[in-house]
């Protein structure tokens, strides 16, 4: 939900993610423009992406298998590879949007040449690309390791394979990146549903085929 509102707030005051395409100068100049607004969107951005970390570990309680203690350190890299990309904004680009409004063409130049640098590494590559492929593997391995209805497996894997669609965005194929944006709104969908589960069947664990692998696991002393 956090990183749904700061999507949102993006897109209306920065018009992400489609600014990315236009030029390096354009983008600064219009990160220039909302700096403050931007910097702030993009640190919740970021600290929602960081949230991964602790809810990958508490689902790794759900299950002993070894599908699930795959997915406890795939989540947590999912957390990190994001920040990194998202903290890029606030941390980074203040700087470089600040030399390429320099009036020395040099020092302009470089500003723009280290936000795109910056751009490729933290964000497509790192942020991106890993961000995509990890999110898409934890999804998957907890699906793997869960015992749980057919819609929830059908609707946790259609998001993972349309998220990890989002690692081909970079060749610019047509419907790529819609197919990226349509997998994690149903991602989205998907922790929603999972954490109703939770909440709801958390008076009684053993009758929802979700939670059955921490009772049968753990033992009914430890299904608390």
């Amino acid at each position: 939900m956090l990183t749904n509102v700061a999507f949102t707030a993006l897109g209306s005051v920065f018009n992400y993610p489609d600014v990315l395409k236009e030029p390096v100068a354009d983008v600064l100049a219009a990160f220039r423009d909302h700096q403050g607004a931007v910097t702030t969107w993009f640190t919740v951005l970021a600290l929602s992406a960081a949230l991964f970390a602790p809810i990958a570990i508490g689902v790794g309680r759900l299950s002993s298998s070894r599908a699930m203690r795959v997915a406890v350190p795939v989540g947590v890299a999912a957390a990190v590879v994001q920040v990194i990309g998202l903290a890029r904004w606030p941390l980074l680009v203040p700087g470089f949007a600040a030399d390429a409004a320099s009036a020395d063409p040099a020092v302009a130049a470089g500003g723009r040449d280290s936000f795109a640098l910056a751009h490729l590494v933290l964000g497509n590559i790192i942020g991106e690309t890993l961000g995509y492929l990890l999110t898409a593997a934890w999804t998957l391995l907890v699906l793997a390791a869960l015992k749980s209805p057919a819609w929830f497996n059908l609707l946790g894997a259609a998001s993972a394979i349309l998220v990890l669609v989002g690692v081909l965005s970079p060749l610019d194929l047509p419907g790529v990146d819609l197919a990226n944006f349509v997998g994690y709104v149903l991602w989205s969908l998907w922790l929603l549903a999972f954490a109703v589960r939770l909440l709801r069947r958390s008076g009684d664990r053993r009758d929802d085929p979700v939670l059955v692998d921490l009772a049968v696991d753990r033992g009914p002393g430890h299904a608390q």
